[in-house]
């Protein structure tokens, strides 16, 4: 049974409508997680580092002692001086990750300029728990 041309239409032009809307929705998640990693640079910049660990999901947690988290910072951040600018290079959302439980994920990678170390890249990953997005993973290469 072929479908009326005017109803195949319609569907293709309702498909057509709602991909913009997706788009919009992933774009929208996106944004959500970039916000959610720039409050934790702007706490570890400012040496809050007990309260960017308060942030972070429990992945994070359960890998990290809030104590341990603090000492590495205090050691690693002088080393490194102020962050002078930092550009987004990369993001991609995956559902599984080596080491980590299937979930919504976004993996932000940042070109960063420090004070002592010009050509750093750091990347945070940010898991989704429903509500709102947290720090899954940091690391500074």
């Amino acid at each position: 049974m072929n479908l009326p041309s005017f109803v195949s239409k319609g569907l293709l032009l309702l498909l057509l409508l709602a991909f913009p809307i997706w788009s919009l929705a992933q774009q929208s998640e996106e944004q959500a997680a970039a916000a959610s990693a720039d409050l934790f640079l702007q706490l570890i910049d400012s040496g809050q580092y007990h309260e960017s660990w308060r942030q972070t999901a429990a992945i994070f947690k359960s890998q990290v002692a809030q104590q341990q988290w603090t000492v590495q910072l205090q050691s690693l951040r002088p080393l490194l001086g102020v962050a002078e600018r930092r550009t987004i290079r990369s993001v991609q959302r995956a559902t599984s990750l080596p080491g980590a439980p299937d979930g919504d994920y976004v993996v932000l990678q940042f070109d960063t300029l420090f004070e002592k170390k010009k050509g750093a890249i750091e990347t945070i990953t940010l898991s989704h728990n429903g509500k709102e997005w947290l720090v899954a993973g940091y690391f500074i290469r």
